[in-house]
């Protein structure tokens, strides 16, 4: 048995259309998205469309919560004042460019799904169990993880958010942080989506890369009046 799953995918289409592609001729029995289908990309109208129609499982991301309710913060961490700014451009643009159907269809989403694999306990989450918008990144202190692994109630956790994908087990829990569909930030360009696969008992996960025409997305990010620095960093997944 062989579960995909998705996330971050920030209204970039092509990128979700080729991850889609991608999992479909790979055997995949169940697709999970981890959220956060809207924000700096031109497209969250048509991502929403594609996640609803194929009614993909799907939790909500911080920034599709405050999309869906009309809020102006979207729990974002930012780098400097610039970054901030350019955070707030986006924004603005995706509250004005997103449809009252997909802030509907956002706001129906749930914080987190479960599901097994085998007998092993799979549970999803956007940024951590405790918080949609904490950050879980790799070289965060193994007590941390201990502590999550404690109380996750699960045996596999499974999240995004960082934008960064990393795989470990720590504290009888496998760690698998899915990357980004479409704004990856690790230096890899490729749309990244995770594979968790049951193997005699034992979930193996890896991480998925998938190319795109992430120039022609870098033109209609500059085309649709969104900051152009945002397509830029599609090219250098910064």
């Amino acid at each position: 048995m062989r579960v995909a799953v998705i996330t971050d995918i920030h209204a970039n289409l092509p990128a979700l259309e080729a991850a889609l592609a991608a999992i479909d001729g790979a055997g995949v029995h169940a697709v999970y998205c981890g959220g956060d289908l809207v924000g700096y990309g031109p497209h969250p109208n048509e991502v929403c469309d594609v996640i609803r129609e194929r009614e993909i499982p799907t939790i909500y991301g911080n920034y599709d919560h405050a999309i869906a309710r009309d809020h102006e913060d979207c729990g974002c961490a930012y780098r400097d004042p610039q970054d901030q700014a350019l955070g707030e451009r986006s924004i603005a643009w995706t509250l004005q460019h997103t449809t009252a159907e997909s802030k509907s269809f956002m706001r129906d989403l749930p914080f987190d799904i479960r599901f097994t694999l085998g007998d092993r306990r799979v549970r999803l989450v956007h940024g951590s169990p405790r918080k949609v918008n904490e950050y879980l990144f790799q070289d965060k202190p193994d007590s941390l993880y201990e502590r999550l692994a404690a109380r996750s109630d699960c045996d596999v956790l499974v999240f995004g958010h960082t934008h960064k994908p990393w795989i470990r087990e720590i504290g009888g829990v496998l760690f698998v942080n899915c990357g980004s569909v479409g704004k990856p930030k690790d230096g890899d360009p490729r749309a990244a989506f995770a594979v968790l696969e049951l193997d005699e008992g034992r979930v193996i996960a890896s991480i998925e890369r998938v190319p795109y025409d992430a120039r022609a997305v870098a033109d209609q990010v500059a085309s649709s009046g969104l900051p152009g620095e945002f397509g830029e960093r599609l090219l250098t997944a910064s």
